[in-house]
């Protein structure tokens, strides 16, 4: 599991909130909690290689969505994302690299992910059957309740508000 360092963390967001104009004044009934609270940061993938890797993706452009099973959420006592969430993505080492904002979350069956969803994932062809190959075997190794063909997965897209390059 990757970590990162508080004290790196709170000086990318306060650039990374500048940079994607959500430290503006305070709007009439008070302070915006989403323009000042830092968001939870996380990499992707199970291994600081897979972090660099798809991190690299979404750097790139070509990585606009991602999934996880809906099962580890509620192992982990947390909720699903939802449209306007934020969050800080790590690099293998831990370090902050990107502000993203979730812009679409809905759960699905495994075996009902459609093309569209696994075209923008963008990993290895961007095809629906590279996308299941990757992601039971990912699911079989990494999800605590394991894989089945219709197991709940999130499928969440996003946007990059800020990049550290």
């Amino acid at each position: 599991m990757v970590t990162a360092d508080d004290n790196e963390l709170e000086a990318f967001w306060d650039i990374a909130r500048e940079h994607a104009g959500l430290a503006g004044v305070p709007v009439y009934t008070g302070e915006n909690p989403v323009r000042t609270l830092q968001p939870p940061a996380w990499a992707f993938g199970a291994t600081p290689e897979q972090a660099d890797e798809l991190l690299g993706l979404v750097l790139d452009g070509n990585k606009t969505a991602t999934a996880s099973s809906l099962g580890d959420y509620a192992r982990e006592g947390e909720q699903p994302p939802e449209p306007g969430l934020l969050g800080i993505l790590l690099d293998g080492a831990g370090h902050p690299r990107a502000l993203v904002v979730t812009t679409e979350a809905r759960v699905v069956p495994f075996d009902q992910v459609d093309a569209d969803h696994a075209r923008d994932e963008g990993e290895g062809d961007r095809s629906l059957e590279h996308w299941r190959t990757v992601h039971e075997r990912f699911f079989a190794e990494h999800t605590d309740g394991g894989f089945w063909p219709d197991m709940p997965v999130v499928l969440e897209r996003f946007r990059v508000l800020y990049p550290r390059t």
